[in-house]
C-alpha cells in the first residue's frame, strides 16, 4: 500500500487492527511491514508500504523482501502490488539461498500464485536465475572451466541440446589463439564450450558468455582488494547460460547457440605478457596493453565464431570493465548495440521485467584509443578515459555478419540485498534476453 492507502485501510481493518498497526509505528513508508494478528494469535493479514512519489521509483519486487522475513505459513497478494508476475517472481528471487557450504536454512513462508500468472514459466525463470546466481557464488576451487563445461552439458541433457567442446591445445589448431593464449598459464585446461538447440531453419539467436572462472590478472596483476571477487568474472557465462535456459525450456521457435569461452587467468612461466602480439580467429592482430583485460581477446574469437554463421541475434554478457561500475554501479548495466530497433527494444523489455540496463554509445571516433604501432589494434585503450566503451568497440571489430548484435557489460553481483537481489552473485540481462526473444520469435 502507499500513505495515500492507508487511511482507507485502517478503517478496513476495524478499530482493533487500527490500534495494532499504530502501536507498531506503521506508516505505510517505502518497505515497511507489520503483521496483523487474528483473535487466536495467528497471522491474519500482512501490511506492506511501497513507494508512492514517483511509480517509476517503485520497485516490482518491493512485495518478495516478505519472503525471508514472514512466519511459515501461506500468503496471497492483495492490493497496490503493481504487475503481479513480477511481484511474485521477486518473492521466488527472494527465498534464493546459497547453501552449498553450510546447513542449509529454509524459507517456509509460501505465496499462492497470483491469478493469471503462468506458475511453470514463473519457475523455469527463477530457477534458471538461481542456477546463474549458484554459478557465480561458487568459488574457483570448486568452479573452473572443466565444471563450467559440465554444467553446459547437463543443460544440454536437461533440454535436448547438443554440447562440445576444444580444449587445451586443441584451441590452437581449431584457430581459437587468443583463448588459449590467455589460458595456457592455468593448469585447468582453457576451452570453447558448443551448445545447440532448436530447429536449424528457424531463425538463429546465438548467446555468448565470459567464462573467466578466475581472474588474478595475469602479469598485470590484481591487488588484493580487487581479486577477492574474481571468483565472479563467470558472470557474463552464468548469464549466457541462464537466459539459454529459459528459451530452451519455453521452447521457443529459434535455433539457439551457446558459446562459452572458459578460462582461468593465472600467473606462470607461460603466461602471455603486456606487448604480445596475437593472432585471433578473426584474421586481426591484436597488441597486448594490459592481461588484467582478458575478457574481450577470449570473447573476441567466440564472436567471431559466431558471426561466422551470421545469427538474426547476437547478444554478448561480460564482466568486463570496472568503468562500467563507475559510469552506472552496480545496479544498472551498460548494453552497446548500433541496431535503433534492437536498442528500444532491450530497454523496453528491460523495464517490463524489472531487469534494467541503460545504452551507452557505440562512439567511432574513439577507435583510435585503440590504435597500434605494431599490430592491428590494441586491445585496451591508452588512457583512463571510455573504458567501458573503447571495450565495447574493441568486441565489435569482430562482429560483421550477424543482422543485430548488442553488448552487455555487467557487474553479475548486489553489494547489498535489495528485494529480490540476496546480497552476492546476481544474473544480470538475462531475464530481458528471454524476454526480448520471446518478443521476436513468439512460442506457437
Amino acid at each position: 500500500m502507499t500513505k495515500a492507502d492507508l487511511p482507507a485501510l485502517l478503517e478496513r481493518i476495524g478499530p482493533e487492527g487500527r490500534r495494532f498497526a499504530e502501536a507498531q509505528g506503521f506508516a505505510a513508508k517505502p518497505g515497511q511491514h507489520v503483521l496483523l494478528p487474528d483473535a487466536s494469535g495467528a497471522v491474519a493479514a500482512v501490511l506492506l508500504g511501497v513507494e508512492t512519489v514517483d511509480a517509476r521509483r517503485r520497485d516490482p519486487f518491493a512485495p518478495g523482501r516478505l519472503a525471508s522475513v514472514l512466519p511459515a505459513g501461506d500468503y496471497a497478494l492483495e492490493g497496490e502490488i503493481g504487475d503481479p508476475a513480477l511481484a511474485a517472481l521477486g518473492w521466488l528471487l527472494q527465498t534464493y539461498r546459497f547453501d552449498r557450504y553450510r546447513k542449509p536454512v529454509p524459507v517456509e513462508a509460501r505465496l499462492l500464485l497470483p491469478d493469471g500468472v503462468d506458475g511453470t514459466e514463473l519457475a523455469n525463470v527463477a530457477e534458471s536465475v538461481a542456477l546463474a546466481r549458484d554459478l557465480v557464488n561458487t568459488p574457483a576451487n570448486d568452479l573452473g572451466p572443466a565444471e563450467i563445461e559440465t554444467t553446459i552439458r547437463t543443460l544440454a541433457a536437461e533440454c535436448g541440446a547438443t554440447a562440445t567442446s576444444i580444449v587445451g591445445d586443441d584451441l590452437l589448431g581449431r584457430n581459437f589463439p587468443m583463448i588459449h593464449a590467455v589460458g595456457r598459464a592455468s593448469p585447468r585446461s582453457p576451452r570453447l564450450i558448443d551448445l545447440v538447440w532448436g530447429d536449424p531453419t528457424h531463425p538463429r539467436v546465438t548467446l555468448v558468455g565470459k567464462g573467466v572462472a578466475f581472474d588474478t590478472g595475469g602479469l598485470d596483476l590484481k591487488p588484493s582488494a580487487a581479486m577477492l571477487l574474481m571468483k565472479k568474472d563467470m558472470g557474463g557465462a552464468a548469464a549466457a547460460i541462464a537466459a539459454a535456459r529459459m528459451i530452451m525450456l519455453a521452447k521457443l521457435p529459434v535455433r539457439l547457440r551457446l558459446l562459452v569461452p572458459a578460462v582461468e587467468n593465472a600467473v606462470s612461466g607461460s603466461s602471455f605478457r603486456p606487448g604480445d602480439v596475437l593472432a585471433s580467429r578473426k584474421g586481426l592482430s591484436v597488441e597486448i596493453g594490459n592481461t588484467d583485460a582478458e575478457g574481450r581477446l577470449i570473447l573476441a574469437d567466440a564472436l567471431a565464431l559466431a558471426d561466422e554463421e551470421a545469427p538474426e541475434l547476437l547478444i554478448d554478457y561480460a564482466t568486463l570493465t570496472g568503468a562500467a561500475r563507475t559510469a552506472l554501479g552496480p545496479e544498472l548495466p551498460p548494453f552497446y548495440t548500433h541496431d535503433e530497433g534492437l536498442a528500444s527494444e532491450i530497454a523496453r523489455q528491460g523495464e517490463a521485467v524489472n531487469d534494467p540496463v541503460w545504452r551507452m554509445p557505440l562512439w567511432p571516433p574513439y577507435e583510435r584509443m585503440l590504435d597500434s604501432r605494431v599490430a592491428d589494434l590494441n586491445h585496451v585503450s591508452g588512457g583512463s578515459f571510455a573504458g567501458s566503451v573503447t571495450a565495447a568497440l574493441f568486441l565489435n571489430r569482430f562482429v560483421e555478419k550477424s543482422a543485430s548484435y548488442a553488448h552487455f557489460d555487467i557487474y553479475a553481483w548486489n553489494p547489498s540485498a535489495r528485494p529480490g537481489r540476496p546480497e552476492g552473485g546476481e544474473c544480470q540481462a538475462a531475464r530481458l534476453t528471454y524476454a526480448l526473444v520471446k518478443q521476436f520469435y513468439p512460442a506457437g
